[in-house]
């Protein structure tokens, strides 16, 4: 990251009918190579800012959430231009509507966000070369490990909201 900060940020899909702004710097940036993100982006891998969903201002048109599914067997739910059908960002089960893994390559500028590390590489496609400089492990990664301080401290305000939300899905079921 450069040493003055570029946030926020905005970003939208190809027809510009959703618009949206990142207010601050992803909590972490994920370059998944699992088989699932290389079907459902239909490219080699998915580029995801991982960032608190309240840290993303809509500035037009509200995106359609469409239920996918995926290989935790929880889905997700994927966030489309209801226009242009681009997808914009998801909501993993794990911590459902309060993070979301906004698609880099749909910000105005994706040079911004670079990947903090590369998962799932062990069914990378075998001509994707991965720097050397940035983190790279066969499935997943300790967080405590890679995660900058201030986004584990950030990670720990979401955990309680986290269990709410997980606590209000059990009533409802």
């Amino acid at each position: 990251m450069p040493a003055t900060s570029p946030f926020p940020i905005e970003g939208g899909c190809d027809c510009r009918h959703v618009r949206y702004r990142v207010e601050s710097e992803p909590l972490f940036v994920h370059c998944c190579h699992c088989r699932w993100c290389q079907r459902e982006s239909g490219a080699s891998f998915a580029l995801n800012a991982m960032i608190e969903a309240d840290r993303v201002t809509l500035l037009a048109a509200e995106p359609e959430v469409i239920d996918t599914p995926s290989e935790s067997g929880e889905g997700q739910r994927i966030a489309r231009c209801p226009k242009c059908r681009i997808a914009i960002w998801s909501h993993y089960a794990g911590a459902g509507p309060l993070v979301s893994f906004v698609r880099v390559g749909t910000l105005d500028n994706p040079d911004l966000l670079p990947p903090d590390v590369h998962i799932f590489t062990a069914s990378k496609q075998p001509w994707v070369v991965i720097p050397v400089d940035v983190p790279a492990v066969p499935e997943f990664y300790d967080r405590e490990e890679l995660w900058p301080p201030e986004s584990l401290l950030r990670r720990q305000v979401l955990l309680p909201l986290i269990e709410r939300y997980k606590a209000s899905l059990r009533r409802n079921a």
